[in-house]
């Protein structure tokens, strides 16, 4: 059977694939199916074999997934096409996905290249594919070559008695482990009188309370959501969501631990909140991030999305004498730009978005919050042993008053694109025109400074809205700022501005 590649292309996301996998939700089709997972799995043997330049059969590739519901069926048809072409095929069972890269780099594995089979924080109906190679994850171009390639390809059966079984999160704990102690002097259990609780919200990240915390003699008790289920019954994994981090903090504040941990499902994010229960995610997690990364890049530039708050810049810029280079939004633009600026001479050792993804260049510009948790746990250790507190890093981080994002939606209109291009052009000339100072260079959307705040209008990378971020110094400042957008908006039908209602 040959899928149509119109039916394959509406999987497209960004640098990854998803779609509706299992059936549950009303309206909501399956269009990831078993089908259409075997047939990409072999258009990324097709791509990876061109960019190898290997023979298919010489190829290693390794597979894991997280805890969704849908995860057994879609790798059993992944696996199905990686032994029927002869491929050196590799279960890792339940894994996260930083880890399915670094199975590429493990010398015991030495893998060609992987796939992550996840949706990361969407609902447990959906799942997705992630693909990594020597280089990374693939491109949204990569994608769409795949895809185009499995358009061409049949749905296959393969042997599965062929497939190897490998215990990769073991590895890859192992891996986090020995960071730790090399950064602690090598001691067995350095993190040894630290009461640290974890929040893997049903999650792939369990393995990070078990396999690391305890073994490095950290008490995790009182940590929460460890198992992994795929109907996620306690809270979205994600690290943004308001009852995430309000379960992780109650974890904290009941156990009184010394540190709360949270990873959203596939382990590539993560957020934290210290012993008062102070959340350190998003503009606090740049921070944090980059005054542990300061002493060792002085004067380097940090990369962060588009939505980051005035606050966060004068921080990095006055505080720790750090750049602050504002990019677009896509934890992949945000990394691919930090390569850039390595690559052009510019010492740039974090790429990071305020959602939580966060790729050092010391780590293979991998997004990857376990390895972010573990510089953190190495700098909360550190302070301890001075007697001094893992928040004193931030301790001058200023933040606004008032922050809302208001997402206007584009209606009726085919090329919603090419609509919302036509709605910045003009607002910007507005904006120029009533004298309100815009924000240059501006890599994404429009950046509108007044006296007491900003207001950022930009498109969706993916979807018919335009969203709105505004911040204030100021109580009552956001309401202000938003009328006087409102205003620059005055005559563009298709865009619905009900979200301005009081």
């Amino acid at each position: 059977m040959i899928i149509p590649e119109k039916n394959l292309m509406k999987l497209a996301n960004g640098s990854d694939v998803r779609g509706v996998a299992i059936e549950g939700v009303a309206d909501e089709p399956v269009t990831l199916s078993t089908d259409a997972a075997n047939v990409i799995a072999s258009g990324f043997l097709d791509f990876l074999a061109e960019k190898t330049g290997k023979k298919k059969k010489d190829l290693r590739i390794a597979v894991g997934h997280d805890s969704r519901l849908s995860a057994g069926d879609l790798k059993k048809a992944v696996l199905n096409a990686l032994t029927a072409a002869g491929v050196v095929a590799v279960d890792c069972g339940l894994a996260s996905t930083p880890a399915m890269f670094m199975s590429i780099v493990f010398p015991e594995t030495k893998m060609d290249g992987s796939i992550m089979i996840t949706a990361s924080h969407l609902p447990y109906n959906r799942n997705g594919l992630k693909f990594f190679t020597k280089d990374g994850g693939v491109e949204h171009d990569d994608v769409i070559a795949i895809l185009k390639n499995a358009s061409r390809n049949p749905v296959v059966e393969g042997d599965l008695a062929k497939v190897q079984k490998y215990d990769l999160i073991e590895r890859y704990g192992h891996h986090l482990r020995k960071k730790i102690r090399q950064a602690l002097g090598g001691e067995n259990e350095p993190l040894k009188g630290m009461h640290i609780v974890v929040d893997a919200g049903n999650g792939a990240g369990g393995f990070f309370a078990t396999q690391v915390l305890s073994r490095l003699g950290a008490n995790t008790s009182g940590s929460v959501f460890l198992e992994p289920d795929g109907h996620f019954p306690n809270h979205i994994p994600n690290p943004e969501n308001k009852q995430a981090m309000a379960a992780i903090k109650k974890a904290v504040l009941d156990s009184r631990a010394d540190l709360g941990l949270i990873f959203d499902t596939d382990v590539d994010r993560m957020s934290a909140v210290l012993k008062n229960g102070k959340e350190i995610s998003r503009n606090a997690l740049i921070a944090m991030m980059a005054a542990i990364l300061a002493p060792d890049y002085p004067g380097s530039t940090i990369i962060t999305d588009s939505v980051t708050s005035d606050e966060l810049t004068i921080f990095l810029e006055k505080e720790l004498g750090l750049k602050h280079l504002r990019y677009m939004r896509g934890y992949k633009n945000v990394i691919d730009e930090c390569i850039r600026q390595n690559k052009a001479g510019t010492v740039s050792p974090l790429a990071i978005e305020t959602s939580g993804h966060g790729a050092l260049s010391e780590n293979y510009y991998l997004d990857d919050g376990a390895y972010l948790a573990v510089k953190l746990l190495i700098a909360a250790a550190k302070a301890r042993a001075k007697g001094k507190k893992l928040s004193d890093l931030v301790a001058k981080l200023g933040e606004p008053v008032e922050g809302r994002e208001f997402r206007l939606k584009i209606k009726g209109e085919e090329d919603f694109r090419g609509y919302g291009n036509d709605v910045l052009q003009k607002f910007e000339e507005r904006a120029q025109a009533a004298g309100i100072k815009i924000a240059k260079p501006s890599y994404e959307g429009v950046r509108l400074v007044f006296p007491d705040g900003w207001a950022l209008l930009r498109m969706s990378l993916h979807d018919p809205n335009m969203p709105l971020n505004v911040e204030s110094r100021k109580a009552g400042g956001v309401e202000v700022i938003a009328d006087k957008v409102k205003e620059l908006l005055t005559g563009f039908t298709s865009l619905d501005m009900s979200v301005f209602e009081k």
